[in-house]
């Protein structure tokens, strides 16, 4: 689940979060927190962190220099695991500015995130980017609409798993619900990714912690 600062983690671990996705301005769908965020997030709670590689809005690389550079002091700082995901003008992955990027991550875990659920072909996106190194999963809705829409492509993709460019874990997320769960689960989906779902007072309130309680123990009530 998404979490902007230490007092989020704290909760979300306290809810039974087990992974955290750390970001800052979700006005923007969320960018790379500061090192001294990603410092005192991990400081505080002891979980799977998942550090944002993204400068500005929509899923253009921008200034990938610039990225390299951010994905180095957020190694340095403690960062193992990572969250990125460019394409270009066309809908087409950005292999070039993927490629460089994970190169400065050293071999660290990554996921693709949700710019799958914008490409012009999920297909053809994961089999160029099978292969690289630490990519492990990939956050996606299955549709740019959200789970509700995409719950269809995200069964379809976990039918898949083992072939090229499908190895990797689904992570479920983008306008998840609690119903959605037995259906994906049905599917083979067993990794799912919340935010707002978990803060009542919409993103200028904080994460809750019993709202977090309620989604794990749904989960684990079908484990």
């Amino acid at each position: 689940m998404i979490a902007l600062d230490a007092e989020d983690a704290v909760a979300a671990r306290a809810g039974g979060a087990d992974r955290l996705e750390v970001v800052r301005d979700m006005a923007a769908d969320g960018l790379s927190p500061s090192v001294r965020t990603v410092a005192a997030i991990r400081a505080a709670v002891d979980i799977d962190l998942r550090v944002m590689l993204r400068l500005g809005d929509g899923f253009a690389a921008g200034d990938v220099g610039r990225l390299v550079g951010v994905a180095s002091e957020l190694r340095e700082a403690g960062a193992d695991q990572f969250v990125l995901g460019f394409l270009d003008d066309g809908g087409q992955v950005d292999l070039g500015a993927v490629e460089r990027v994970v190169g400065a991550l050293d071999g660290c875990r990554w996921t693709f995130h949700r710019a799958i659920d914008r490409a012009a072909d999920r297909d053809a996106l994961r089999r160029q980017l099978a292969g690289l190194p630490g990519l492990d999963a990939y956050l996606t809705a299955g549709s740019a609409s959200g789970v509700e829409l995409g719950i269809d492509t995200l069964v379809a993709e976990a039918a898949r798993g083992g072939e090229p460019g499908y190895e990797q874990r689904i992570v479920a997320g983008g306008g998840l619900r609690l119903g959605h769960v037995p259906r994906l689960r049905a599917g083979g989906i067993e990794a799912f990714h919340i935010g707002g779902a978990a803060r009542p007072d919409g993103w200028t309130g904080p994460v809750c912690a019993q709202a977090v309680a309620r989604w794990r123990a749904t989960l684990d009530c079908g484990a």
